[in-house]
């Protein structure tokens, strides 16, 4: 018998999380089942004391997931096509309960046999290394794997073949020299996508009620603001975390939101969920320094952003308002950490010009060919037949945001707040022009999906607003 033949009647044994797909079912399968039932949250714990074979089984029994759109690692799975079409056997072992391991096998179609977490015994570490050598033999078998719970049946394997290791199985790979085979290490624009910087930039709405009540010079409310500032973005960096493991399913079947981290597979669920914690500990860390006012409107924030991810986003026009009221919470935000009032002329404009923008959110996903007559967008309360109204909403609220404006500088108000009140006068049409042309690229079908940050980076929108800006100072000269 020559060493390939040798070698292919030795099965190969592959591990799934972190080994054949970059990222943990388990922990995916967790959140499918909270974004389906939130209350599940609290029978969790109950699952968790009688074991994780237990958890498991009891979100498999509740949950299905898409084995086409997981992250899979293709050069392992290209490798596993040729061994198989060589005449080698090729198993499944997962920890993973087994309705989720035959989906992938089915959906992969490169496995001979499954070995899964069912029946009570959650077949990982020292289980499924038993498992193995019960099946095949002690070295009767090779390995794939790459966590510390695979470090045993590396011991037991023939060969071990060590993917995309953690630090436990780069340790033992380092001392066995076994094959290796490295998964793309993320770096830090990975990273700075994950927090998504640039939406920080819609946090300076914090500033607002401080620059409308001239109070940009005072040291103290500048440096109040930048811990707000600093405070809501880690706060609002948490959420985006949280809300994209809500929604890895939706978002690896998106052309381009398939490319974000956890969707991707370039982090891990674990490494998001610790990030997640260190930035609400920041954001409280920073909102220790401010007014307890400010700790009130981040905690609605919170509450607000979380309901959002797990349900408000699926409901007809609760979702939009909900986006406008978030807005506007910024602002509110900024008043209570600079101890600045909040007229009803600026909650008011804000409601209205913000939600006008949130209807273009919806409008762009709507304006897809692809969509047909009474089917939903994914993930969303709308079909393909409410773009109409969603637009005339939509520029209906931007007029509705520019006439606001309007009867608040033709108030007294202003002419109590500035030296020279005719010169913000020109603000309205300002405002129109900024809601217009986003209307008018949206129906082009050319406006970035998310129009708040397209106003800031597109050189119009802030030569107009910058105008605007010099015209509030020369008027209160």
């Amino acid at each position: 018998m020559d060493a390939r033949t040798d070698r292919n009647a030795i099965p190969l044994a592959v591990d799934l999380d972190g080994t054949l797909i970059a990222t943990d079912l388990l922990w995916e399968g967790l959140f499918l089942l909270l974004r389906k039932q939130p209350l599940a949250i609290f029978l969790v714990p109950f699952w968790l004391l009688k074991g994780p074979a237990r958890l498991k089984a009891e979100i498999a029994a509740r949950v299905d997931i898409d084995a086409a759109s997981l992250p899979y690692r293709g050069e392992l799975v290209d490798r596993l096509r040729k061994e198989r079409e060589a005449g080698r056997r090729i198993i499944l072992a997962t920890g993973t309960p087994r309705k989720f391991a035959e989906a992938i096998a089915a959906h992969l179609g490169v496995f001979d046999d499954v070995l899964a977490t069912e029946n009570g015994v959650n077949l990982t570490s020292s289980k499924k290394r038993a498992k193995l050598v019960e099946v095949f033999g002690d070295g009767g078998f090779d390995y794939a794997g790459n966590s510390r719970h695979d470090v045993q049946v590396f011991g037991a394997a023939r060969v071990a073949i060590v993917v995309a290791p953690d630090r436990s199985a780069t340790r033992w790979q380092a001392r066995h020299g076994c094959e290796l085979v490295a998964g793309e290490r993320p770096d830090l624009r990975t990273v700075v996508k994950m927090l998504r910087v640039h939406q920080w930039l819609k946090n300076t709405l914090i500033a607002v009620p401080m620059v409308l009540s001239h109070e940009y010079l005072n040291l103290e409310m500048v440096v109040a603001c930048i811990l707000a500032f600093f405070s809501f973005s880690a706060a609002a960096s948490a959420i985006y975390i949280v809300n994209d493991f809500f929604d890895l399913t939706l978002d690896r079947r998106h052309p381009t939101k398939r490319n974000r981290p956890f969707a991707s597979g370039k982090l891990s669920i674990r490494f998001g969920i610790a990030s997640a914690g260190i930035l609400l500990c920041v954001s409280a860390g920073l909102a220790a320094f401010l007014d307890p006012e400010f700790w009130a409107v981040l905690a609605g924030y919170l509450v607000i952003t979380t309901a959002y991810s797990l349900a408000l986003k699926r409901m007809l026009l609760i979702d939009v308002l909900t986006l406008a009221g978030l807005y506007t919470m910024r602002i509110l935000g900024g008043a209570t950490a600079t101890g600045t009032e909040v007229s009803f002329w600026l909650l008011a404009f804000s409601i209205f010009f913000f939600l006008s923008l949130a209807l273009v959110k919806r409008f762009v996903e709507l304006d897809d060919g692809e969509l047909q007559r009474g089917v939903r967008i994914a993930g969303r309360g709308y079909r393909a037949e409410d773009i109409e109204i969603i637009g005339q909403a939509g520029v209906a609220s931007g007029f509705a945001a520019a006439l606001v404006l309007a009867l608040y500088i033709d108030s007294g108000s202003v002419r109590e707040l500035y030296a020279e009140p005719w010169m913000v006068w020109p603000l309205a049409p300002i405002v129109l022009y900024i809601i217009l042309r986003i209307w008018v690229l949206a129906r082009r079908g050319e406006m970035h999906e998310d129009p708040v940050v397209f106003i800031i980076r597109d050189w119009r929108s802030q030569l107009v607003a910058g105008l605007g800006a010099v015209l509030l100072v020369i008027a209160s000269m």
